[in-house]
């Protein structure tokens, strides 16, 4: 938004990926100071035309040029550019005020600890998961070892995007992965959700799991 409203207009909308509004911003503003600058440089010349510099006395006898519709166009495609990008502006200060806002509820959803019902219908849907207490657990069984450790590199991967990590116990081929939510005392939506995540996980796996 700064750099939209204080260094050059469109700049900061093509930084954030707002392509079509940014460059129509950058074009409008950058038309409209060539059109002030031309403007300024004509009223200029026009200025020192009229002026006796030789002492012949013809200074001041050409009348001026209509040019001040240069400096009207120019200051109005800027002023223009300008509100276009102020506009843009709050548009992404709000999504992104909305992303966080998404953000934060999926964050205290995933930290709040489900009750016994609600844990019972997640494993209807995850029935190769079983639970042992707090605990959500499955082993995924590949064709080596090979297939084993590029299915573990994958769960890291998924699980440092997601911002929950699994316990991951791996012999030769057995790959057994446990989840729980530790900060919240037990199995919260957070736990099934990436127990879902890594089942599908495993299926598109070099090598997938004898289920």
């Amino acid at each position: 938004m700064l750099m939209n409203q204080l260094a050059t207009p469109g700049l900061g909308s093509l930084l954030v990926g707002r392509k079509l509004a940014g460059a129509g911003q950058l074009i409008g503003s950058t038309a409209g100071c060539i059109l002030v600058f031309v403007w300024f440089f004509k009223l200029m010349f026009q200025y020192y035309g009229q002026m006796d510099l030789g002492g012949t006395g013809t200074g001041g006898t050409e009348p001026a040029r209509p040019i001040a519709w240069l400096g009207w166009l120019g200051s109005a495609l800027f002023v223009a550019s300008w509100i276009w990008s102020g506009i843009t502006s709050l548009s992404i200060m709000a999504a992104v005020n909305q992303s966080q806002t998404q953000a934060l509820d999926q964050s205290v959803a995933n930290l709040t600890k489900l009750d016994e019902a609600s844990i019972l219908a997640h494993l209807v849907l995850l029935p190769q998961w079983t639970r042992t207490g707090l605990v959500i657990s499955r082993t995924f069984q590949f064709q080596d070892f090979s297939g084993a450790l590029k299915f573990v590199n994958s769960v890291a991967e998924q699980a440092e995007q997601a911002g929950h990590h699994p316990d991951i116990d791996i012999r030769w081929n057995k790959v057994t992965l446990a989840l729980t939510t530790h900060d919240a005392g037990g199995l919260t939506n957070g736990d099934f959700d990436l127990a879902r995540s890594l089942d599908a996980l495993a299926l598109k796996s070099g090598l997938p799991p004898k289920l």
